[in-house]
């Protein structure tokens, strides 16, 4: 933090990787859509924190934006999965202090909205209006190029060496806890594992399918084998990420490029799973994972396809059948209630989410490892700023 001669905070410089615009070429290693700039950020307004970046997640939601499937406003500083180091502190944050270890949760919340209000955090309408806009949850940006200003992404803005963000956005962790293991615990595995806990409500002996092995999905395999689900079926394109899942434990795999991959699954689900979650951001998955589940069984999708996609459903069986479709968001979570939690199972061993992390890669390789998560050669890479 710096102090001017007055004892009042003044801005600092940080390294951050922005996006000035979208749908460039591949490979990005050539293109670099993602540029590391030097930029000014300001002192955390009244509300917010400053927090150094140690470890920052390649999550498909930044390629999406990158590819220019989902739109953000632009000029962007990318990244919203990260932990870090508490530097500075706004006014009226009393319940953190200089020196802890924060993971960011790219959805802040306001507290007083009716989701909030109803315990349903994820759901923020501010907090969703911020994040379309670019801003943080109390208005405004604090990151700065040659004095024009830079859009936040999802509040976080975590491909960088430090960021501004509300304390909405933060979640305190134990410091032993490593950066890179803690960064997952913001998206993928608030995600993945909270569509099984928190969204399907998954118990002991339930048939369980994940159709999309990315990290988010892969997390949905851990989510399910810790809640005792059986079968547990994991379906992707990608030899590798099914061997990968295999190793979780009693998983059975099936590729999705196999012509009778529904029936194959309905017949290792005895009839059809009691739970189907989608996290491939495609409406043929979701139409697959649809076709996977059971008579009065339920679809659960986290995948975020481009914004046009629609998905036709059969009313029909819908009705008769008493299926059910649900969307989840950030897992259904309250961060401040299910990462304490999740990390608890990691530590017990029942949760290896170091198993999702791929390799750490430098600030400056951020395109090419892009690239890398484009082509699905890995899960989850972490930046190091």
């Amino acid at each position: 933090m710096t102090i001017d001669d007055e004892g009042l905070t003044m801005a600092v410089e940080t390294r951050a990787a922005v996006l000035s615009s979208m749908g460039a070429a591949r490979p990005y290693a050539d293109s670099r859509p993602l540029s590391v700039q030097t930029v000014a950020l300001d002192p955390p307004g009244r509300g917010e924190v400053q927090v150094a970046i140690r470890a920052a997640g390649l999550c498909h939601s930044d390629l999406s934006v990158i590819n220019g499937d989902r739109p953000r406003p632009l000029p962007m500083a990318l990244g919203h999965e990260a932990a870090g180091v508490v530097e500075a502190l706004g006014p009226g944050v009393d319940d953190l202090k200089i020196g802890d270890h924060v993971v960011m949760v790219f959805m802040p919340s306001c507290g007083h909205c009716d989701p909030c209000a109803g315990g349903r955090p994820a759901l923020c309408v501010p907090g969703a209006a911020a994040n379309g806009r670019g801003e943080l949850l109390g208005g405004g940006r604090r990151l700065f190029r040659e004095g024009e200003a830079l859009n936040h992404h999802l509040g976080c803005s975590a491909f960088a060496e430090r960021a501004v963000v509300s304390r909405r956005s933060l979640v305190r962790v134990d410091p032993d806890l490593p950066f890179e293991i803690a960064a997952l615990f913001g998206c993928a595995v608030l995600t993945g594992v909270g569509a099984v806990v928190n969204t399907a409500g998954v118990k002991v002996g339930q048939g369980v399918v994940v159709v999309g092995l990315g990290g988010v999905g892969l997390a949905s395999v851990l989510g399910a084998l810790a809640c005792g689900a059986s079968p547990v079926v994991a379906v992707d394109l990608s030899e590798e990420k099914l061997a990968l899942a295999r190793t979780f434990g009693p998983v059975r795999t099936v590729n999705a490029a196999d012509a009778d991959a529904v029936e194959q699954v309905r017949a290792l689900t005895g009839g059809g799973a009691d739970f189907a979650f989608e996290m491939a951001g495609s409406v043929q998955a979701l139409e697959a994972a649809w076709k996977m589940t059971k008579r009065g069984g339920t679809t659960v999708t986290a995948g975020l396809p481009p914004p046009e996609a629609a998905l036709a459903v059969n009313v029909v069986s819908l009705v008769g059948e008493e299926r059910t479709l649900k969307g989840s968001y950030i897992g259904t979570c309250v961060p401040s209630r299910d990462i304490p939690r999740y990390v608890a199972l990691y530590r017990d061993g029942r949760l290896p989410v170091d198993r999702l992390l791929s390799g750490v890669i430098p600030l400056d390789d951020i395109n090419a490892g892009f690239d890398r998560l484009h082509a699905g050669e890995v899960v989850r890479l972490v930046v190091r700023p």
